[in-house]
């Protein structure tokens, strides 16, 4: 060992979330030794998003998250990383590089055959040390998602993947021979195979085997750079080299981000969230054209003629996923990507992106650090106001209500300006201004006021929905958004919807997206034969039928209930709604859609929809799609987000187009003296579609 560490430079991060890690000791060390041992945390592992941490590596929303890149993509990027995990109890023991077909596209192929190599130096060391039931080359592919290990390697470090079988917790188990299974990706059966080829027999497995062979896994990993480390070194400039010249040689060679936006402020953040993973962006310091087309002064220019070539084009370029041997199955069913199947970062912003051939690049800065916002306030007047298009105009909104300033919004075209601006009237140009310098929202002068279509924006008493059983990503990630927008919410657990009268102390309630039966409690079984019920009473979920019958009350006696994704089902089936999933049912050679960016049409004089383009894009992931089924109450329902009739794949996976084509995929429904919201795509999806946020908050204002 200390041959080696004199030999290479290394540095590790011990947990990526070290509170979630304090966490789920602290829960085990209460459990241990009771009936209760082994049983997974009952709530998420992090303030926000439990397991998604590794789900971070490209928007870097997570305070770790920022300070990993700042160290790996930007301080001191390393030649290799290797990511250590766990997998489910019932399959190999361990799991290390290489991964399997297929593999995302741009990376340099160095890295490839680099992972490869240290993979099998990994494998070869853990065999000779009597380590049974490796696997490699299987199970986790090389286009996965863009969490650490997966988006390295298009930084051009050779990032890697382990992942060790569970245990309960760090309890033992005992697995029986006949329970082990194969069945993913390239490892068809537990059976020898050229990647497996010393299959684990059964018997208990323990915390000190997974210990174990993680040590010396990484202490392979070392060993390999060491004795090598002028060949890897040598080999990190080759990568930078090559990508570099690749980019300047594409048919493609740059992309530019116009000045002209629809959110402009989401915009400069998209390019911040970028120069933190390093990328080199530069900025127009006069107006310049490319075939003709002119581009304002201070539009962005992000050159392909860099190290991280791979990495622009896959976050800044249409993409289409791989659709071959490798990602069907015998019979033609597709394989499901590992995670979304693109994962192109300007689409799910809602950022307008221009791939050019562009070689001209002298009238341009290389920006140094985070673009500034850049709001200002009119010089007179006492009536402003502000663009509702802006996502960060609704923090403006926030603010102003908090501080009891009257915010109103305009229902109709009004002077120039468009249904959904916002109107303030206040003497006090100092809560504006720092508003601006802290947003970068404008506050224009406004001469009159219309005498109508305006309507008073009211604070709303909104509440979000929070189950246990390992808890629910997608409300942590709605916490996180909510929060970073200033919308005051309460926690609703189940406690308290049993309990009824929402609608005396809620306006507005959120449902995150969840199958119907863990919003009731109607739970099957879950992973490793576990079930709800042996968990503590007091962390069994689900609000059961009087939880549901006040849903409906509060429904009926005019509160909003806004549903995400599969919670849609729920509504559908509880309320008795006139609508039918469409996308459920079909087998997936015929339908599949999983994460990806589809084209849609938005009803922006819907009050849903202000601030929405006409037309744009959603992400789709296993989501359901709607059709109103004809009934005696059809004027009860509107369609605010409807599919394209044809063409609607931008990037990613789509099988069975004509099943989607011209379907609703956001409905708003009338119940009683209230509404139901049903949002079938990933409107939040981990705070990275900034493109569709404003759908939510005009929901939650309305």
């Amino acid at each position: 060992v200390q041959r080696i560490l004199d030999n290479v430079l290394f540095f590790m991060i011990p947990s990526f979330n070290p509170d979630g890690q304090i966490m789920i000791t602290d829960w085990y060390r209460k459990t241990a030794g009771t009936q209760y041992d082994g049983l997974s945390l009952p709530w998420l592992y992090n303030k926000y998003v439990g397991h998604d941490n590794n789900r971070d590596g490209d928007f870097l929303n997570l305070t770790e998250s920022k300070y990993a890149a700042k160290v790996m993509y930007v301080d001191w990027p390393p030649q290799a990383y290797i990511d250590h995990h766990h997998m489910g109890t019932y399959g190999a023991r361990f799991f290390v590089p290489p991964y399997c077909d297929p593999i995302r596209p741009y990376a340099d192929p160095l890295i490839w055959r680099e992972i490869s190599w240290y993979g099998s130096h990994i494998a070869y060391k853990l065999e000779e040390a009597g380590i049974k039931g490796v696997l490699n080359a299987a199970q986790y592919p090389g286009w996965g998602h863009f969490g650490w290990h997966w988006i390295t390697p298009f930084h051009n470090i050779a990032g890697m993947l382990t992942e060790s079988a569970g245990v309960n917790i760090a309890s033992p188990i005992y697995i029986h021979p006949e329970q082990l299974k194969g069945g993913s990706r390239q490892f068809p059966a537990y059976e020898a195979q050229s990647t497996f080829p010393s299959p684990w027999p059964g018997g208990w497995w323990r915390l000190e085997n997974i210990v174990e062979q993680k040590k010396i896994s990484a202490l392979a990993l070392l060993d390999m750079a060491a004795k090598n480390r002028e060949t890897v070194l040598h080999n990190a400039y080759l990568k930078g080299k090559h990508q570099t010249e690749r980019g300047a040689e594409g048919e493609i060679n740059a992309v530019v981000i116009p000045t002209i936006q629809h959110d402009p402020l989401t915009a400069v953040k998209m390019i911040n969230i970028l120069l933190k993973s390093g990328i080199e962006i530069k900025k127009a310091v006069t107006d310049f054209s490319i075939n003709g087309k002119v581009y304002n002064k201070g539009s962005y220019l992000i050159s392909f003629a860099q190290p991280k070539m791979g990495l622009i084009r896959n976050l800044l370029v249409q993409t289409v996923y791989a659709d071959n041997e490798w990602t069907r199955d015998k019979d033609g069913s597709p394989l499901r990507p590992y995670d979304l199947s693109t994962h192109t970062m300007f689409e799910f912003m809602g950022v307008k992106v221009d791939p050019v051939n562009y070689k001209n690049q002298e009238n341009f800065r290389i920006l140094a650090g985070d673009e500034p916002g850049s709001g200002k306030v009119a010089s007179s007047g006492d009536s402003y106001i502000f663009d509702g298009r802006l996502n960060d105009s609704f923090i403006a909104v926030n603010l102003l209500l908090e501080k009891q300033i009257e915010v109103k919004r305009l229902t109709s075209p009004y002077d120039g300006h468009n249904p959904g601006d916002f109107i303030v009237r206040t003497s006090d140009k100092t809560v504006l201004e720092k508003i601006a310098q802290k947003l970068g929202v404008s506050f224009a002068q406004l001469n009159k006021l219309p005498s109508d279509g305006i309507v008073t924006v009211e604070k709303k008493l909104l509440g979000m929905y929070r189950r246990y059983y390992g808890g629910n990503m997608d409300e942590g990630w709605t916490r996180m958004l909510l929060d970073r927008f200033d919308f005051p919410y309460k926690t609703l657990r189940d406690v308290v919807v049993k309990k009824g009268n929402l609608r005396k102390n809620y306006d507005v309630i959120i449902l995150p997206d969840d199958s119907p039966g863990m919003i009731t409690g109607d739970i099957p079984e879950g992973r490793r034969g576990r079930t709800a019920s042996e968990y503590p009473k007091e962390y069994q979920s689900g609000i059961g039928k009087d939880g549901v019958k006040n849903l409906v009350e509060f429904v009926q006696k005019g509160g909003t209930l806004i549903l995400f994704g599969n919670a849609c089902q729920f509504a559908i089936k509880e309320f008795k709604l006139q609508i039918q999933n469409i996308a459920e049912g079909h087998p997936s050679k015929d339908f599949f859609c999983s994460g990806s960016t589809i084209r849609v049409e938005f009803d922006n004089n819907h009050p849903l929809a202000y601030g929405m383009p006409e037309e744009g894009l959603v992400v789709f992931t296993n989501s359901p799609a709607f059709e109103i089924r004809p009934g005696r109450h059809n004027d009860r329902y509107k369609t605010v987000v409807r599919y394209k009739d044809k063409d609607l794949l931008e990037s990613g996976w789509l099988i069975g187009e004509k099943i989607l084509a011209k379907k609703a995929a956001m409905i708003s429904a009338e119940y009683g003296n209230g509404t139901l919201v049903l949002i079938g795509f990933r409107t939040q999806h981990r705070f990275q579609t900034h493109g569709t946020f404003k759908l939510l908050f005009n929901a939650i204002i309305q």
